[in-house]
Order: structure tokens, then C-alpha cells, then sequence
């Protein structure tokens, strides 16, 4: 066969070779040419053979294009390596199959393979290989690539230099992107739509829309790819501002009609708060693909609109037929976490397995974030197990999931586990951890995982930080979390809102005042959060002008007052005696009032010892959450302060009736690298005889100084035993423990499950007097300082 050579100083073009017309106008040829499957391919093959049509370069050119369209690389090699005389573009073909259907290392070897054949590179090669080490994450290989092409002589070609610019991008390399950018001597807007997306891809969205601005100073008006790729940019900001303008020109170009615009568009309102405006787009676009319906159900559950979410998902499976991906089961999985239902979120995981998505580590991810925050610890734990590649966001959901349900010292021993294993944490990993060693509130934890912050550098996340500020003041040393808050560069609002929280849970109100004040004088609003902390931080210090001051302010920075602004409106007004304007604020309420709210209630009524409130508060309380236990105690609580004991004995009744059992308190105390939890009138500790004596001589010494039993909790027992059954609460062992086993000046820290009973309170007060020891008390609500006799709750509590 001869062939005609194009002039060579086309670098793009291979030469062209004559085909006899009975060749190509062959049937065979004519089937190739509209095969559109393997199955079909495989049933013209033998007609090319029989007709002994495989040693033509039309067949064989149209044979190997198709095995690699169709990835069957193998077949393809196998049409190829016989032929005498390849021409460059069977090359080229291969190597557009390998780039699409097999791995880096496959390509670079064919690539590598050309060369040593001698094969003419045409720019398209390189600009493959480029795309196929950006898909790879593979820089170096990328840059070999960048080199081979500026050699080749393609230095000067736009589409080119677009293609390493885009390698650059998604590599991360996003400066050297934009070296490329500014070197270049023309650009047209496929070069600056690749710039823009590489910012936004790289979490520099700001930098994306400043481009924006300067491509239309150059006279390159925004296409459809250009605002597809913008819209992120605005929604990772939370920018309506810049966000609602590109919606605008949208309408008044037509661009609306692109689906990847309208997705994105819907998507940037959802991540900006505005759901029902994110659902007016997507009802109103024309055709939507699955892209469209996960970004919207992902926004209604981002947006805590979990039920929407689950009636959107279940529609687009019943009534659209569409193939649910990894992406919609992920925001489906999210909406059951939010609404903790764990029904449907085992459905979920039974379509995962049906339709094989399980395989998916970011799948199985989800689905153990959901069963831990549906409390289902076991479950997520045999998923984790199972999990044959954890991923760091695995060890991440996991560790998480325990610190969330309270497992606080699983959480740390599979951390310990994961860096055994080499797997490197990041800022994530160590705010999980932090969060379950705060929960333990063991300070020598808090300073171990502290100095590991220091060892990784992870201590310059503000996030980090912040998370330390928070677990220090949880684990008792309010100075070093303010220390730490001090020392920070750059904080964040949560910041604030943790150091604030902080100051109110350790009863140290006018310092979170002040902290508060300073906040607002700079440059980070206070969010609802904020407000919510320095509400309760009042509420503990017993400042209600302060407090209902604050609530009333929050219009002021465009904020609604949630049910827990409410919940804590009323704490602070029960806990000052103003009950009966606590009960006022709570008929004037402009929405249902929740549980929290009615508890504040009832838990001022036990301080206050108000029975006619109590019942009110209790009765609301037991419609909302019948099986709570923790409400009935405090009713009886009520009665018997009040000595009403048959209605004691009713409430206890109903319990019993209802199968509801009181929670049993519990003190801990940590001790030379070991945790030693006591129960109330608990034996079972080695030290318990020692523990007894010396708690009894600790009782009469405290008597002498002026400690009188609070036994108005007790009935049905003579008075001995009911001072008895005083002195052996379970913050009274432990604290005897803690005195008997560290030398004189240490101070002791205690955690306590429940609220600290008052004559365990008086009492801690007196045992600091005699013992000269600073001991301080984490109950379930806050932090008790006790020293010299004093408490720094100031008996407000």
C-alpha cells in the first residue's frame, strides 16, 4: 500500500494512507463503523476474519480504536503487535485506550514505548498523560510530562500549556498554575475557566472571584462553565452578596437552562442558609440529573431539614427511577443522623449492601457517623472492624462517635491504636480526641494530648486550639484554658464562645461578662451560640439584669432566639427565686415550649422548694418526655423537701410502674495514671476500710467546725441512719480517697455524674477548711472550686 505524506511542519497531523474502495466500502466496514457495544463487536469479528480482512490497516486502525473505546486493552495488543507496519496513529489510539482504561504506571510504559519506536508525538498524547497524573494525584510523573512537551516544541500551544495548568490545579500546586497563567502570551476562556475552578478546588474562593472580575477587564465575558465553576466559590464563603448578582446573570443570559448551573446555583443557596430558595431552583429546572437531586437533598440536610431531605430521596427512588450514588446515600445517611432515626438509616444500609455501594470507604464512613449518633455504638464499631481499608476519616468517625456517646476512654484507646498503626491524625483526629478527654475531665490526659498537638504542629489550627481552650476549662483549669486563649493568633467565634462558656460554668460570671464586652468591641459578632453562653454564664453567677439584658440584645445583631435561649432565660430567672416571672416568660413565649425550657422550670422549683410551679413544670414535662427519669427525681425531690411523702411514694410508683429507674451517682477521681470510681455506700475498693475510717474522722472534724447534715432528702429511716446514708454519697468517698492518697497541698479533682447534692456541698466546703486542699467538682451542669471553706459558686447553684 502507498502513502501520501502531509507536509511535515504540521506537528498535529500523522501521515495519510490510500484505502482501495472495496475495502472500505466492505460491509464489515460498514458494521465496524456502527458497532456500539463489545457484545456487538465480538459478532463482526469473525465476519473480518473470514473474509480475510485483518492484515487491512483500515480493519485493523478500526479494530484496535474499538477494543480501547470499549476497554479491552488486551484485545487491542493482540490486533496490534502483529502488524508490520504500525502506523503512528494505531500509537496514538493505544494511548488514548491506556489513559482511559488502565492505571498511570500502564500508560507511562506505552508512552515510554512510543518513544523508543520512534513515533511522532502529536500534542493530544501529552495532553492525555497530563489529565491521567491530575486524575492520579501524581505531580512528579506530571511535570516529567510538562518537560517531554516543551521539548516536543508545544511550549506555545494554548491547549497545551490549559492542560498543565489544569494538572497543576488539581494536584495542589495551584501557584505554579498560576505562574503558568501569567507566562502565557494568550488566553482564551478555556484558560481562565481552568485557572478559576483550580482556586476554587484549592480552597482559595476569594482569589476565584477577583479572577472573575479581571477575565471581564480582558473582554472575556463568563460562560456557563465560568459561573458553574464560581458558584461554589460564593457558596464555600457564604457569600449571598457576590452569589445573588451571578444569579442575576444567569437570568439575563439564559444559562439557567445548563443543569450544572442550576446545580450549582441551588447548591450555593443551601450552603448559605436559604433552602426554600435552593428548592424554588430546583423546581423550576427543566431537566435535573443526579447531581441536582443529591445537592439538594445534601441542603436540606445540611440545613438540619432532615425529613425533607428523606422524602426528597425517597421520591427521586420511587417516583424518578434514578440510581441512587454514593453521594445520595451519603446525604440521606446524614439526614437520619440528624433526626437519629435509626429505622430508616438501617434501610439505607440495606439498599447500600443491595446495590453494592458498600464497597465505598466514604460510604461506610457515613453509615458509621450515623449508628453512633443514632447511639448505636455496637453497630458502627462491627462496620469499623470490617472496614478492610480505614481511611483516616474512618479512624476519624469512629473515635468521634465513642466521644460522642460517652465512651471516653474507648475514644482515646483507639486513637492510641490508630498511631500505632502509623496512620498520621490531623486537626480533625485531635479535636475528636480532645473532645472525649474533656469529657473525662482527667487533666493529665488533657496535658498529654496537648504536648501531642505541640509534637505535630497541629497546634496552629485554630480549630485545635480552640478544642484545648474548651478541654482544659472542662478538666478543671480554668487559668490554662485562658492562658491558652491568650496565646492565640487568630480565633475563631467558637473560640470566644469557649472561653465564655468556660468562665459560666466555673461560676465566674463578671469575667465572662467582660470577656463578652471585649468580644463585641472587635471584629468577631457574637453568633446565637455566644449569646447562649454568656445567658447561662449569668444564670450561674445569679446576673439576671445582665442576662435578660443580653437576651433582649440579640435582635440587635439580626438573631432569633432559639428554645435553648429561652431554656436558659428561665434558668436564669428560677435560679434567682423569680419564679413566678420565669412562669410569666414561659406563657409568653411565641413558640410551643420545649423540654429544656420546662426542665429549667422544674430544676428551679427543686432549688426554690416550690412545689405549685414544680407540679406544673413536671406535669408539661411528663407529656413531652414520659420515660425521663431524671424528672421524676426531681418532682420527688420536691415532695420530700416539702414532706409530702405520699406523694413521694406516688411518684415512685409511677416510676416503678413505667420501668423507669434513677440514674446512680457516681464520683470519680483520677490517681496515678488509674481512674477509681465510687457508687454511694460502695465496698468494693481495696481501700474501702481505710477509705470509711478516715471518711468518718473527716466527719466529726468537719462537725466541729460547724457542719450540720442536710437529711430534709430522707425519710423512712431513723435520724442515725439517715445521716448515714449521708456520709457515704459516693463525692464523699472519693474525695476521702483522694486526701488519703496524695500529699498535703494537691488538689483534687472530682467528677461527678449528677447535680452535687447540697449537704455533699456544704460538706466539701468544710473539708476544704480542715484540710487546707483546693478540691474541685465537675457535676453534670458545672464546676465547684471549694477552698478555705468557701465555694466559687458562692452557693448560687
Amino acid at each position: 500500500m502507498s502513502s501520501l505524506l502531509l507536509p511535515a511542519s504540521s506537528p498535529f497531523l500523522s501521515p495519510r494512507t490510500y484505502i482501495p474502495s472495496h475495502v472500505y466500502k466492505h460491509p464489515a466496514a460498514l458494521l465496524l463503523e456502527l458497532c456500539a457495544s463489545m457484545k456487538e463487536l465480538r459478532q463482526i469479528l469473525p465476519l473480518v476474519i473470514k473474509n480475510g480482512l485483518c492484515d487491512e490497516l483500515l480493519f485493523q486502525t478500526k479494530l484496535v480504536s474499538l477494543f480501547c473505546k470499549f476497554g479491552s486493552l488486551s484485545d487491542a495488543m493482540k490486533v496490534f503487535e502483529p502488524i508490520e507496519s504500525k502506523v503512528d496513529p494505531l500509537y496514538h489510539t493505544l494511548l488514548k485506550g491506556y489513559v482511559h482504561h488502565s492505571d498511570l504506571d500502564s500508560s507511562m510504559k506505552f508512552f515510554c514505548r512510543m518513544k523508543y519506536d520512534g513515533i511522532a508525538q502529536v500534542v493530544y498524547n501529552y495532553t492525555y498523560l497530563l489529565r491521567a497524573c491530575a486524575d492520579a494525584f501524581d505531580v512528579r510523573r506530571g511535570k516529567e510530562i510538562h518537560g517531554q512537551l516543551i521539548l516536543s516544541g508545544f511550549s506555545d500551544d494554548l491547549f497545551a500549556m490549559t492542560s498543565v495548568m489544569s494538572l497543576y490545579a488539581k494536584c495542589g500546586e495551584i501557584l505554579e498554575a498560576y505562574k503558568m497563567f501569567e507566562r502565557m502570551p494568550s488566553r482564551d476562556l478555556v484558560t481562565w475557566n481552568t485557572l478559576i475552578a483550580g482556586f476554587v478546588q484549592n480552597g482559595m474562593p476569594n482569589r476565584a472571584l477577583e479572577l472573575v472580575a479581571l477575565m471581564q477587564e480582558e473582554g472575556h465575558r463568563p460562560d456557563y462553565v465560568t459561573v458553574a465553576s464560581v458558584l461554589p466559590a460564593c457558596a464555600f464563603i457564604r457569600n449571598l452578596r457576590m452569589g445573588k448578582p451571578f444569579h442575576a446573570y444567569v437570568l439575563r443570559h439564559g444559562l439557567e437552562y445548563h443543569v450544572n448551573v442550576a446545580t450549582a446555583l441551588l447548591d450555593m443557596y443551601a450552603k448559605c442558609g436559604l433552602v426554600r430558595t435552593a428548592r424554588r431552583v430546583f423546581d423550576r429546572m427543566d431537566s435535573k440529573n443526579v447531581v441536582s437531586w443529591n445537592s439538594m437533598i445534601d441542603g436540606y440536610a445540611q440545613n438540619e431539614e432532615s425529613e425533607e431531605a428523606l422524602d426528597l430521596f425517597q421520591k427521586m427512588i420511587d417516583k424518578e427511577g434514578l440510581e441512587p450514588t454514593n453521594v445520595t446515600v451519603m446525604g440521606a445517611l446524614h439526614a437520619c443522623a440528624n433526626l437519629c432515626d435509626l429505622k430508616r438509616g438501617q434501610f439505607i444500609h440495606s439498599m447500600i449492601v443491595q446495590k453494592g455501594l458498600d464497597s465505598n470507604s466514604n460510604v461506610m464512613n457515613s453509615l458509621i457517623s450515623m449508628y453512633c449518633k443514632c447511639k448505636r455504638v455496637d453497630l458502627a464499631v462491627a462496620l469499623f472492624a470490617k472496614l478492610k481499608a480505614k481511611t483516616l476519616v474512618s479512624w476519624n468517625a469512629m473515635i468521634l462517635g465513642y466521644a460522642q456517646n460517652g465512651c471516653t476512654m474507648e475514644a482515646i484507646y483507639l486513637f492510641c491504636e490508630m498511631l500505632m498503626q502509623n496512620v498520621k491524625p490531623d486537626s480533625f483526629t485531635l479535636v475528636s480526641v480532645i473532645t472525649a478527654v474533656s469529657e473525662s475531665s482527667i487533666l493529665r490526659l488533657a496535658k498529654w494530648i496537648h504536648g501531642l498537638a505541640l509534637r505535630t504542629f497541629l497546634d496552629k489550627s485554630v480549630f485545635v486550639m480552640t478544642a484545648l481552650v474548651d478541654m482544659y476549662a472542662k478538666c478543671g483549669s480554668i487559668h490554662a484554658a485562658r492562658k491558652l486563649f491568650d496565646m492565640m493568633n487568630e480565633r475563631h467565634v467558637t473560640t470566644w464562645n469557649a472561653m465564655i462558656d468556660a468562665y459560666g460554668t466555673h461560676g465566674f460570671g463578671e469575667e465572662a461578662v467582660k470577656l463578652f464586652d471585649e468580644m463585641c468591641r472587635g471584629n468577631i459578632p457574637p453568633n446565637a451560640v455566644t449569646f447562649l453562653c454568656i445567658i447561662s454564664a449569668c444564670s450561674h453567677s445569679g446576673l439576671v439584669d445582665k442576662g435578660r439584658s443580653y437576651f433582649n440584645t440579640m435582635k440587635d445583631y439580626g438573631l432569633q432566639p432559639s428554645m435553648d435561649h429561652y431554656g436558659a432565660v428561665v434558668d436564669l430567672l428560677g435560679r434567682a427565686g423569680k419564679l413566678n416571672e420565669a412562669w410569666e416568660f414561659i406563657q409568653q413565649m411565641p413558640v410551643e415550649p420545649g423540654i429544656n425550657v420546662y426542665g429549667a422550670m422544674l430544676g428551679a422549683c427543686r432549688i426554690h422548694k416550690n412545689v405549685e410551679f414544680g407540679e406544673k413544670a413536671a406535669d408539661k414535662l411528663f407529656d413531652l418526655e414520659p420515660d425521663d427519669g431524671g424528672y421524676h427525681v426531681l418532682l420527688a425531690n420536691i415532695y420530700a423537701i416539702a414532706s409530702m411523702w405520699r406523694k413521694v411514694a406516688k411518684v415512685r410508683t409511677l416510676m416503678e410502674r413505667k420501668g423507669i429507674q434513677k440514674t446512680p451517682g457516681c464520683s470519680s477521681v483520677d490517681l496515678r495514671n488509674e481512674v477509681h470510681t465510687f457508687y454511694s455506700g460502695s465496698t468494693n475498693h481495696p481501700q474501702s476500710e481505710r477509705i470509711y475510717s478516715y471518711l468518718g474522722e473527716l466527719i466529726d472534724r468537719i462537725k466541729t467546725a460547724g457542719y450540720i447534715p442536710d437529711i430534709s432528702s430522707i425519710h423512712d429511716v431513723e435520724d442515725d441512719v439517715q445521716e448515714q446514708l449521708l456520709r457515704t454519697h459516693s463525692e464523699k468517698l472519693a474525695i476521702s480517697f483522694g486526701l488519703l492518697n496524695t500529699s498535703p497541698g494537691t488538689t483534687i479533682h472530682i467528677r461527678k455524674n449528677l447535680r452535687v447534692c447540697s449537704d455533699c456541698h456544704t460538706a466539701t466546703k468544710y473539708i476544704s477548711l480542715v484540710t487546707k486542699r483546693e478540691i474541685i467538682v465537675r457535676d453534670m451542669h458545672r464546676f465547684h472550686h471549694f477552698k478555705d471553706g468557701s465555694c466559687s459558686c458562692g452557693d448560687y447553684w
